[in-house]
């Protein structure tokens, strides 16, 4: 269902008789060495995981480090313009 190495695979799915499918929701760790970052016009979640991490793919990351100001958002960061967020360092 995954793709090997994904994020989600240590995380069961539900019960096959239960009315939600899908998987249980994973863990999302406390973002340590942070970056504050200022959102500018046109900022996206995938181009600013680019910049940071050099890889676009890395956005959930951002995410997660912000989870409570950007629950829902798109990529498109325009919303925000002007507020501050959290860019988490990359685990080694």
């Amino acid at each position: 269902m995954f793709l090997r190495g994904s994020r989600y695979l240590p995380y069961r799915e539900f019960e096959a008789d239960s009315e939600f499918q899908g998987i249980r929701p994973r863990d999302i760790e406390d973002a340590t060495g942070v970056l504050e970052y200022t959102v500018k016009s046109g900022d996206r979640l995938d181009l600013l995981a680019q910049s940071f991490y050099n890889d676009g793919h890395l956005w959930w990351r951002i995410l997660d480090a912000n989870a409570d100001i950007l629950h829902g958002s798109s990529f498109n960061l325009d919303a925000l313009e002007g507020e501050v967020i959290l860019i988490p360092k990359l685990k080694g």
